[in-house]
């Protein structure tokens, strides 16, 4: 997966959204909807009364916000009518057709519902197990909030070391630190390593600590090969994925503001190295010294780690907000780490294996069905994978109206159409306007595949799910704009 992870709101804004600014454009854009059971919901705005600039034709729930509503009110969101009419079918398949169209070669499948209802509303071949590309990271955040649930933070801690004078960094899932500080308000660095570092000088020096300190690390938090068999030696080797630890800095990149390219090979090592530096920086200033390097604990000796005394910790970002920066921005890296600890807190080991087999039960427990479904990661890298878009379009159910409401956390990291993430250079054109601000999707994107599954308010305000999915697809040729024009055809329904 190539994601395009644009800022939101750069580049043109076209259609009603065009001229608000982009400040404003980046504060309302997506909200975390929290509907009940068969009940939906449209984005609605609210403040002080104001002119409006916006045709009397288009719904309130499709117009361009004019005010921010007031910090903290209650008002922000409100239901659609359970009223509100539902496309007609043929109409509705009548125009999908002329616009889910594969340019060059290939074929599209796809599935419209009501999400309120469940009534299937158009469907091709949706049966048809297919390559799912990063689609396949909604199966994964829908089976990470069953287990770990929106608000499990992830904990880096520092521990006594075997030894005097030793201290065990031991990883427990974040792979979002930083090098700095901890960032309160981040996703990406909301636990920082210089942070951890002055900790864990502290309580040394509180406990009496003399001389010089040296770092070891605990890793063994995974099992298992870190890389996975089904991913092409081709995709890591250009940065697609990198081997999987329990604890990397910016999701096991170089650099946070560099998103392609070449990764840590041993992300963990690089992590620890990284702490090993800060911890002489705060060391020095204490009468404390380090010494050079960093030792990987013994086999055997890292299940001491968890019984050991805590010197110092930083915690990750809720698991909510990371599933929302990896649905934006499809990391992969990301995808992976949260199947892996999905299996954890399941009771299995921390394997590939495991983590597909853990996300696959989740799904089978929402209700989706699973029949033709085959897994061969969690974040969609494989080309093994095939899932249908009906099972895709059910995922995406169970997020907006299912009965599990942990799942409606997902509903933020969806990428908005011409603003957000992955669709935010997207939707730039007369032809898929209608949709800008208004679709809300996760996008799967390899050689030959295109998938595009997400939700969207129609003009009549009924809330649709849909997945469309492109195998065989000619790389290069126009079968984006073939996505997005469907979808748009979607925001402007009714369809009658």
């Amino acid at each position: 997966m190539k994601p395009r992870t644009g800022p939101a709101g750069s580049g043109p804004v076209p259609g009603r959204l065009r001229g608000i600014p982009a400040l404003l454009l980046q504060t309302l854009l997506v909200v975390a909807v929290a509907l009940p059971a068969g009940i939906a919901i449209a984005p609605a705005f609210l403040g002080p009364d104001r002119p409006s600039d916006a045709s009397p034709a288009v719904p309130p729930w499709q117009r361009a916000p004019t005010t921010l509503s007031a910090p903290g009110g209650t008002d922000g969101i409100g239901p659609l009518s359970a009223a509100a009419a539902v496309p007609a079918g043929p109409a509705l398949a009548a125009r999908l057709n002329e616009t889910l169209k594969a340019d060059g070669g290939g074929t599209f499948t796809g599935v419209v519902q009501d999400a309120a209802t469940g009534r299937v509303l158009f469907e091709r071949a949706a049966d048809e197990a297919r390559v799912p590309a990063s689609n396949m990271k909604l199966l994964t955040a829908s089976a990470a909030l069953r287990v770990l649930g929106p608000d499990h933070q992830f904990s880096t801690r520092v521990v006594a070391g075997p030894k005097p004078g030793s201290v065990v960094l031991a990883g427990g899932g974040d792979v979002l630190l930083s090098a700095g500080e901890s960032d309160p308000g981040a996703v990406l660095g909301r636990a920082g390593l210089a942070t951890l570092a002055q900790a864990t000088v502290r309580a040394l020096k509180d406990d009496g600590a003399t001389g010089t300190v040296s770092v070891l690390l605990d890793d063994s938090l995974f099992s298992g090969p870190p890389l996975s068999p089904a991913w092409s030696p081709e995709d890591v080797a250009a940065g697609e994925m990198a081997p999987l630890y329990p604890l990397a800095l910016n999701s096991a990149r170089f650099d946070p503001a560099k998103t392609t390219g070449p990764r840590p090979q041993d992300a963990a090592m690089t992590a620890a190295e990284a702490f090993a530096a800060r911890l002489t920086a705060a060391a020095k200033a204490s009468g404390l010294s380090v010494t050079p390097g960093v030792a990987r604990v013994k086999p055997g000796t890292a299940a001491e780690s968890a019984h050991a005394k805590v010197l110092a910790e930083v915690r990750s970002a809720p698991v909510g907000q990371q599933l929302d920066l990896m649905l934006q921005s499809s990391d992969n890296y990301l995808a992976e780490i949260m199947g892996r600890m999905t299996a954890l807190r399941s009771g299995r080991p921390a394997t590939n294996d495991d983590a597909v087999a853990a996300v696959l039960q989740q799904v089978r427990e929402t209700g989706v069905g699973t029949e033709g479904l085959r897994a061969a990661d969690v974040s969609g890298l494989a080309p093994a994978n095939r899932v249908s878009a009906r099972q895709l379009t059910e995922v995406v159910r169970a997020m907006t109206s299912g009965a599990d409401t942990r799942l409606r956390a997902a509903l933020a990291g969806f990428p908005v159409a011409g603003l957000t993430g992955t669709l935010g250079e997207r939707y730039m054109d007369a032809a898929t306007a209608a949709g800008a601000g208004l679709v809300r999707a996760k996008t799967g994107t390899l050689n030959t595949v295109l998938a595009l599954s997400g939700y969207v308010v129609d003009a009549d305000g009924r809330l649709l799910v849909f997945s469309f999915v492109g195998n065989g697809l000619k790389p290069g040729a126009a079968n984006k704009a073939a996505l997005d024009r469907s979808a748009s055809v979607l925001a402007r329904c009714g369809c009658r």
